[in-house]
């Protein structure tokens, strides 16, 4: 009974897989798996420039948040000054 089952589930299967396989989305998994179309040079130079423009966007982020940590450095500083004693004046001789 049980190797009829199974005979009867691997025949109802090739038919399903079968259609499956030449279905848009089959080719579309096919393409993937070998490695699909190489992308046209215009597009190639499109993406490079778009990874370019992400890593310049990156180091820009970095640079502005180094400056506001320098300006709020600066602004302590300012805002401290008047708390701080002066020096007393130098003797002269």
């Amino acid at each position: 009974m049980w190797i009829f089952l199974v005979v009867l589930l691997l025949a109802l299967s090739i038919p399903i897989l079968g259609i499956l396989l030449d279905s848009p989305l089959g080719k579309a998994i096919a393409r993937r798996i070998e490695g699909g179309e190489p992308l046209p040079t215009e597009l190639g130079l499109l993406s490079r420039k778009v990874e370019l423009l992400e890593s310049e966007v990156d180091d820009l982020t970095r640079a502005v948040e180094s400056l506001k940590e320098d300006n709020a450095f600066l602004q302590r500083l300012i805002e401290d000054a008047p708390a701080r004693q002066q020096l007393p004046p130098r003797a002269t001789s």
